[in-house]
């Protein structure tokens, strides 16, 4: 008894060790405020590209006063724009890429029941991705781990309480009837986050002790969450879900909610075999879901995988084997294995965020082109039940005036 006392204290002492440590990596990447700010910044052919337009479009914006040109530094030279400059070019020249009032917002959820498939670092990269293509984003951490709160910055044991996280809203004793307490800013000027922390998972075994007594609070939570997220919704263009990696209620609600799903998965024959089982599982609750009455019609399934080592044999034969297994299902263009994105992911970061490479420039320019590429397929599906013309491709772009 005493023997397993001690173990138990030993973890207690781990777990507060390892607190203490993500901490001092914080506040160590945020010097000297220990605050996460957004340094990146474009310079005017790259902020051209991504308004589908001219650099001397820009220019002659800047000319008759409709822009301001961006600060010099004290060299005398442009320091390029911010993401905020970006966002204000879009709305003078007419380049925002927002739904109309009359379309639906994408609610996507990034889900798989297993861990370490890269559900956090796809769920930020996309959001990330989409703020600088110009989109209002809402991220919504629902996994108790809060990996994805931890990317934007927030400590979440030190500076997420229990009240900042869903649980006011889906707790059987519920203290909030909408999101909006919730919803904290980020560094970015578009993108918000409803953030997490391991005490969120006090809603599982709530719930789980609600549906062992006979109550149905358990699909009026189910409701809820959905309603509260079309709710929010409106002053957004995309809500980007992240749930735990498990089924559970809070899993349950989340696909329940979800109009679109992502499946994050490596090319590794673990994932792969267990990414099965989890479309498996998924068939089986989604018909469990409409036989109580909960209907799901979803915008889009794919599957994405999200690490490939080109230099890895194994790898690339499991791709192949995901490529013939789920067909135009699987997105075609993989996430490539960078150490870029390990880097910034050390930084707290993603790969939008760097100011400079970590690495060579070169290995900077191809993880970041290959990311495009990848979330940019998301994007197009995210567009297409929209009625507003589609963004212009990479070609397009260099022709517009």
């Amino acid at each position: 008894m005493a023997e397993l006392a001690a173990e138990v204290a030993q973890i207690a002492q781990l777990a507060q060790s390892g607190e203490r440590m993500v901490e001092r990596l914080r506040k160590h990447a945020f010097l000297p405020d220990r605050r996460k700010a957004l340094n990146v910044r474009y310079g005017i052919t790259e902020a051209a590209h991504l308004l589908g337009c001219s650099a001397n479009r820009i220019r002659l914006a800047e000319e008759d006063g409709r822009l301001s040109p961006p600060t010099e530094g004290n060299s005398g030279r442009r320091v390029g724009y911010t993401v905020e400059d970006i966002l204000h070019m879009r709305e003078a020249l007419d380049a925002s890429p927002r739904r109309g009032l009359r379309d639906d917002p994408a609610i996507i959820a990034v889900q798989n029941f297993k861990g370490g498939v890269g559900k956090s670092t796809i769920t930020t990269h996309l959001a990330h991705y989409l703020a600088i293509q110009g989109y209002r984003v809402l991220v919504v951490d629902c996994d108790s781990q809060a990996t994805t709160t931890t990317l934007f910055g927030f400590n979440p044991h030190f500076q997420i309480p229990q009240d900042a996280t869903l649980y006011p809203y889906l707790a059987l004793e519920s203290t909030q009837d909408d999101l909006s307490y919730a919803i904290h800013r980020t560094p970015w000027p578009n993108v918000d986050l409803i953030p997490s922390c391991l005490q969120l998972f006090d809603v599982e075994y709530e719930l789980a002790a609600a549906g062992a007594t006979g109550e149905s609070v358990i699909s009026a939570r189910f409701r809820k969450l959905r309603e509260g997220l079309r709710t929010a919704a409106d002053a957004y263009d995309v809500i980007i879900l992240d749930p735990p990696p498990a089924l559970g209620t809070i899993s349950l609600a989340v696909m329940q909610a979800a109009s679109s799903i992502l499946v994050p998965l490596a090319a590794t024959t673990p994932d792969f075999c267990s990414t099965v089982q989890f479309l498996s599982m998924m068939h089986q609750v989604l018909a469990q879901l409409r036989e109580v009455g909960f209907e799901t019609n979803y915008d889009f399934v794919r599957l994405i995988c999200s690490r490939h080592d080109v230099n890895d044999p194994s790898q690339t034969t499991v791709l192949k084997v995901m490529e013939e297994a789920f067909g135009a299902s699987l997105l075609p263009n993989a996430v490539l294995d960078s150490a870029e994105i390990s880097h910034a992911a050390l930084r707290m970061m993603t790969v939008y965020e760097l100011d400079k490479p970590i690495g060579t420039a070169r290995t900077h320019k191809r993880c970041r082109s290959n990311m495009d590429e990848v979330m940019a397929q998301v994007e197009h599906l995210i567009r297409r039940p929209w009625k507003r013309a589609q963004p212009h491709s990479p070609n397009e772009q260099a022709n517009v005036a």
